[in-house]
């Protein structure tokens, strides 16, 4: 495992976890553009729970490989359909912030 690996893991995993916990405490920079986009106020623990598990599954990633790259894997998924959900939206101007959450998932993905 390489040092990048590992530092581009730990800071995906901490975005990751920051944005789950931001759905949690109903942070408004959070919640206020869920209500815009339409996504309905039952889906967001889920969501929250989501992006909370693959923070922790990018952690347990740095010892069980298998488990990070799939832990990776949710992440990409889940940002990109939150991208698209911006898209639907509308909401042009929104597209690049699931990207950066995207980002160091996927460098995880590609170093694993």
């Amino acid at each position: 495992m390489s040092t990048a690996h590992t530092v581009v893991t730990v800071l995906g995993a901490v975005m990751a976890g920051f944005s789950g916990a931001s759905i949690f405490a109903r942070a408004s920079f959070v919640v206020e553009p869920l209500t815009r986009y339409g996504v309905p106020r039952s889906w967001w623990p889920f969501l929250g729970a989501a992006k909370l598990a693959g923070a922790a599954g990018l952690l347990i990633g740095l010892a069980v490989p298998v488990i990070g790259a799939l832990a990776a894997t949710g992440l990409v998924l889940y940002f990109l359909g939150a991208a698209l959900t911006c898209a639907r939206a509308r909401a042009y101007g929104h597209i690049p912030f699931p990207l950066v959450y995207l980002a160091p998932a996927l460098a995880a993905l590609l170093l694993a």
